[in-house]
């Protein structure tokens, strides 16, 4: 397929994926189940890790995906949603989904989603469907692990189709509420659907009542749960600005000095939660893991948008603190920077714990700038204005997110930084104009 053509063909696939999304968040596991089953059931060929949580599951997944990439396998990662390309989500040892495979599988299964709703389905949901495709290109590809991150909750996510190896739960804390429940003993129950017979439990959880479920399920699957923290410790030796040093005593072993160019402290216990899952995997399921793989797993690994030092000069962080948690280890890690003032660049979607979340960072900035993120979750935007405003700091609002990064970047000084945070949505349009923006210096 000539390069136009395939440029035509793939847009005319992605806006097909796009338009799903009029069939909107439609929770279940019928649809998915009989799509899949149309296709021969490619999730059933699959090797998969099922990662859970509320934060730190994106980093989890591709920390796990990159130690297996070490150790020289196949690794197919699933996760959502992208920064700038829809390929994001599906790739095999870090390569995207190749556009020709996305115009090729959504052919494959156009006709089977005509035939579910001539048959009296309702339409797969466009996630059900990019679940779909991911399995099936993974089977096709005959990878020998996949990496899957839940996209919303557990019990109900169509991404809750397979059989794991390891179900892991980073952690659970209020997110989601309007659709998982209204406290963290009920967001458990549901994020620990995920937990299946004849396989294992890792989590990283640190309150004690979210533990007790996950305890209780484990226990009802009759199936071992590791929990990070207990079984697993770790110590920090030192962070610089772009990466961080720490010792690990794991299940099975301990390392000293592992690197890991993800900050913060929130991202020691990730990486003992990936370390945990890859013990286990070694030796419980026959993966030969060296410790080397370990070792250049975490050193190696990338996870854009979160905690990420786009620039030095001027100095630039990106982080997507979309919720309580998210903005918790944020302002845990902002004293890690060095720089004289703060410019805070904010967008967050109106369905989050707004005003907690202005009360953690607000107070850290010199300067706040108030953006609207491109999603119609984004609801009034302005409000987060009048919510930092009342911290006493300069607040200006501008709705386009990439017009309030320029601007936000045109207010540093020379020893200032500019930290942009908020919903993923509005953090890939800023990171786009900042990335074009420092291209022209």
């Amino acid at each position: 397929m000539k390069s136009m053509e395939l440029e035509h063909t793939y847009q005319a696939s992605l806006d097909y994926l796009v338009n799903l999304t009029t069939f909107g968040m439609n929770f279940g596991l019928e649809r998915i189940r009989e799509l899949l089953k149309r296709l021969g059931n490619p999730e059933k060929k699959l090797q998969v890790v099922h990662v859970g949580g509320t934060n730190g599951k994106g980093s989890t997944t591709v920390m796990v995906a990159r130690i297996l990439r070490e150790a020289g396998y196949k690794v197919g990662v699933f996760t959502s949603p992208h920064l700038h390309d829809y390929r994001e989500r599906i790739t095999i040892n870090g390569q995207m989904i190749p556009k020709e495979w996305v115009v090729q599988m959504i052919s494959i299964l156009r006709p089977h989603l005509e035939d579910m709703v001539a048959e009296g389905f309702e339409h797969p949901t466009e996630f059900e469907v990019s679940t779909a495709l991911a399995f099936l290109y993974f089977a096709q590809e005959e990878i020998d692990y996949a990496i899957v991150e839940v996209g919303l909750g557990g019990a109900i996510d169509s991404t809750n189709v397979v059989t794991p190896l390891i179900s892991v739960i980073t952690n659970v804390a209020m997110d989601h509420m309007d659709y998982l429940g209204p406290d963290v003993v009920s967001i458990a129950k549901v994020k620990a659907g995920i937990i299946k017979p004849e396989s294992l439990v890792v989590t990283a959880a640190q309150d004690p009542d979210v533990i007790q479920v996950l305890r209780d399920t484990a226990k009802a699957n009759n199936v071992p749960l590791f929990i990070v923290g207990e079984d697993v410790h770790w110590e920090s030796i030192w962070s610089g600005e772009l990466e961080q040093e720490f010792d690990l005593v794991g299940l099975h072993s301990t390392y000293y000095k592992l690197r890991l160019h993800l900050i913060g402290p929130h991202q020691l216990r990730n990486a003992a939660t990936a370390v945990t899952v890859c013990e286990l995997l070694q030796s419980n399921c026959g993966v030969i893991i060296p410790r080397e793989a370990v070792y250049a797993g975490l050193r190696n690994v990338e996870w854009p948008g979160r905690l990420e030092m786009l620039s030095l000069n001027p100095k630039i962080l990106l982080d997507g603190a979309h919720n309580v948690d998210g903005a918790r280890a944020l302002a845990e890690a902002l004293p890690l920077y060095s720089r004289d003032r703060l410019i805070l660049c904010m967008g967050m979607l109106a369905d989050k714990e707004r005003e907690k979340v202005v009360d953690m960072l607000v107070p850290m900035a010199e300067e706040i700038v108030i953006t609207r993120p491109n999603s119609p979750r984004a609801g009034d935007w302005l409000a987060l204005g009048k919510l930092a405003e009342q911290h006493g700091r300069p607040v200006q609002c501008i709705e386009d997110p990439k017009e309030a990064v320029i601007y936000a970047l045109s207010r540093l000084g020379e020893k200032d930084m500019l930290c942009v945070t908020g919903s993923l949505y509005m953090l890939a349009d800023a990171r786009q104009a900042l990335i074009e923006e420092l291209k022209k210096k």
